[in-house]
Order: structure tokens, then sequence, then C-alpha cells
């Protein structure tokens, strides 16, 4: 079977990648995973047309413009969430527990004193905010908007300080723990928007702030449960706290960061885009046919998720035949599903109108090219999964620049100027990372070959 042959495929021949604890963690995860995000993808599907019914279009549209403003802005955390990730793996590694635990206390201490200081700048310019312009949601007072906005803000906040726990989980490569996780918050999501539309009158406010509580409470119970119970030995402690690892830390964490703020402004901007370039409920569209087309990331994820710091520790072991075969196998999934995905754009509209009714018209478009992003970006995690895990991010972290400065503005070019709609802004993405699927591969191989060079191997 040559690189890319996906002849006589199966799922046993993903999990046929050599023995050791490494490969057995991989495929646990991968079988509980299955299992995981099946269930994930029945909540997640559930809770759109429920919410929808309980909100409307057009609050709806409103409540995911300013869920996807605060998502992306917690994922500004200097990097520290990605870069504890590889420093816990390599601690993992040479089972050197002691530093995981300064590692560990170091990184919620120094993203502790980053929240705070983002609650305390945000309470200082809470008053000249006006959320009622920026989510173009003229029929909300400009006062209760905001001070609604401030709350959700502050669970939002704790939210993420909370989520460091998954890069530990991560680490760890139980991403399975992860997943079951996620599940508890989307099961418990959809149980809570069901009640409200039985109990409650239609209430943006009331749905936000109670979506916003439940991943709160769930991550506080995990935090408590595992740093009580398997994670004990390396629980965070105030006298583990080392400001010298966290120069490490910060150090890796840095270009992380630039990565993540561009790829914010690539992925997150959309719905602000859209917004603003239409109306709220363009938003609803928009985002119905992402959740729809996710299904197949959702999938792949479960093959993905295992390996991110499995090549961490491959890499620092320097077991490359392993990392090969791997690469190998993912590989042949990602053409199994993005044989998939074209089935999935061919059938959309039948989809549409049994998953959501026929008031909400999505344009087939925008279902192809979402299709379209989605395999692209499978496509990219792949190689992105292993420069992540192994450190060689420099290059990802130029042409993450270069994609951050062009996506706005060709988005809202492709959308006005040039009569594509919301299908434009999802086009833009598509162009802006469509070179990495050229780039990445490249570089992989020159690493694993030992043929990397320069910018090739930082």
């Amino acid at each position: 079977m040559n690189k890319f042959s996906i002849n006589n495929f199966n799922i046993k021949e993903l999990l046929r990648i050599g023995t050791g604890s490494r490969t057995e963690k991989a495929k646990k995860n991968i079988v509980v995973l299955f299992v995981i995000h099946f269930f994930n993808f029945l909540a997640l599907m559930a809770i759109v047309p429920v919410t929808i019914k309980y909100l409307g279009e057009n609050q709806y549209g409103v409540w995911l413009t300013l869920s996807s403003v605060f998502m992306w802005l917690g994922n500004l955390d200097f990097g520290i969430g990605n870069g504890l990730r590889n420093k816990l793996a390599e601690s993992f590694a040479k089972e050197d527990f002691q530093s995981a635990r300064k590692y560990l206390s170091t990184a919620y201490a120094v993203f502790a004193i980053g929240i705070l200081s983002s609650l305390l700048i945000y309470l200082v310019i809470h008053p000249f905010i006006n959320w009622s312009f920026i989510l173009n949601a003229g029929n909300y007072e400009v006062k209760s908007l905001n001070n609604f906005v401030f709350i959700v803000f502050v669970l939002f906040a704790f939210q993420f300080l909370l989520r460091l726990l998954t890069s530990l989980i991560n680490a760890d490569q139980k991403p399975a723990l992860n997943g079951f996780i996620t599940l508890c918050i989307n099961v418990l999501t959809l149980a809570v928007v069901i009640m409200l539309y039985f109990v409650s009158k239609s209430s943006l406010y009331l749905y936000g702030f109670v979506i916003s509580l439940l991943p709160f409470i769930v991550l506080l119970i995990a935090s408590f449960s595992l740093f009580n119970g398997r994670y004990k030995n390396i629980a965070p402690s105030i006298k583990y706290i080392d400001l010298k690892s966290s120069r490490s830390l910060v150090s890796l964490g840095m270009q992380f960061f630039i990565i993540q703020i561009s790829a914010l402004i690539v992925f997150a901007t959309d719905n602000l885009i859209i917004t603003h370039l239409y109306d709220p409920s363009q938003v609803t569209v928009y985002n119905i046919a992402h959740k729809y087309f996710f299904f197949i990331t959702l999938v792949f994820n479960v093959f993905l998720s295992p390996f991110w710091s499995a090549f961490t520790d491959a890499f620092v072991k320097k077991d490359f035949e392993w990392i090969t075969q791997v690469i190998k196998r993912l590989v042949q999934v990602w053409a199994l599903l993005s044989v998939g995905t074209i089935v999935m754009i061919l059938i959309s509209d039948f989809v549409y109108k049994i998953w959501i009714g026929s008031e909400i018209k999505i344009p087939f478009s925008l279902s192809a090219a979402m299709g379209i992003f989605m395999i692209i970006s499978n496509w990219n995690n792949i190689f992105a999964f292993f420069l992540n895990g192994v450190g060689k991010i420099r290059l990802q972290f130029y042409y993450s620049i270069i994609t951050a400065v062009i996506n706005i503005p060709l988005s809202i070019f492709l959308a006005k100027d040039f009569n594509m709609g919301i299908t434009g802004v999802i086009t833009a993405t598509i162009i802006c990372i469509g070179f990495a699927s050229i780039w990445a591969p490249v570089q992989y191989n020159k690493i694993i070959t030992g043929k990397a060079r320069g910018i090739w191997n930082k």
C-alpha cells in the first residue's frame, strides 16, 4: 500500500500502528471517542432547532455572534494552553512528574493573573462599549445588553481558566476524557434549552446566562475530581509555582499565541463580518451549514485527537517509524471522510429540510463551500498536529500572520464586491488556508527524513 492508497482500508488498519503503551492509548481513545462523539453530534444537532424555536432566528444569531467573540477572546491565552500541553507531554515521556507539577502550577498562576487583569480592564472600559452596535442588535436597550454581556464575560473568563485542565488531559494522551466532559456540557445544555422552551418566555438574557454557567460548573466539578484523584500527584499548588518554568512556557507559547490570534481572525470573525454586512439572521444561516458539516470534523477528530501529544512522545524518543505509520493511516481516513463530505454536500438540501424545516433557506453554494472548507481544514490538521506536537511552528507562525492580514478584507470583497453573499466569507477562509495544505506536508516530510534546514526546522 503506498502512502495515499485507500484500497482495502478499514478501521482496523488505522489501529494497526505497532505496539506499546503509546499505541494502546491511541487505540482505546479512538474507540471510546467514536461512541462519545456520536452522542455529542446528536446533542449538538438537537440543540440547534430547539434553540431557534426558543430564541427565534434573529436572537439566536445575536447569541452566536456574542459567544463567538468570547470564544475567540478566550483563546488569547498567550499560547499557554498549547505550550503547557507540549511541556507536560515531554515531562510525561521522561517520567519527570515534579517538572510536570511545576509547569502546571505555573500555568494556572500565570493564566489566573491574566484572567483577573482582563476582568479589571473590561470593568474599566465596560461603560464605554456599545454592544448593541457591535452585535447589530438594535432591538436591545444598550445598558441592559451591556450588563448582560458583562455577566457572560465573567462566566466565560472563569471557564477559560478551568479549561487548562484539558491541556493536561491531552498531554496525558486521554482525549476521550475531554470528549466525555464536552458531552456532559452538551447534554446538560440540550436539557436546559428544552426546559426553557417549555417553562419560559423567549429571553436572550436568561438563555445566555444559563448556557454560560453550565460549562463552568462541569469544568469545576471535573477539576476537583481529577486533581483529587488521577492527577493528585501533580495537582497545582502555590509552592510549586516557578517563574523560571513560566519563561519556557511563554517562550514556546508566544509563537502559539500569534498563531492563535491569526487563526481567530481567519476562523472566528465570520459571524461579526456577516452580522454587519447583512443581519444576525444570516449568522444563523451560516452556522447551520457549519454545524452540519462539522460532523465530518467531529469524526476526523476521533482519529486525530490522540496524536498531538503522542507525536511529542514519539519525537522525544526518536520513534520516527511510528510517526510515519500514523500519518499514513490518518491520510487514508481523511480520504474516506472527504468522499463522505462530497455526499453530504449533494444531499444537504434534503437533510436541512428534515433537520430544521423549510423556514430557513441554506444556499447550496454555502453548503458546497463549507464542505470544501472542512476537507482542506482536516488535511491541514493532520500535519498541524505533528508540527505543533514537535514544536516546529516557525513557518506556521509567519504564514498565520499573512492570512490574518488578508482574511477580513478578502471576506468583505468576495461577499459584497464579488456578490457572493455569505458564501464569500467562507470562500475567503478557504483561500487563506489553501496554501498551508501544500507547505505543511512538505515541512513534515523534511523533518521526518532529517532534511529540514533553516526555517523548515524551527
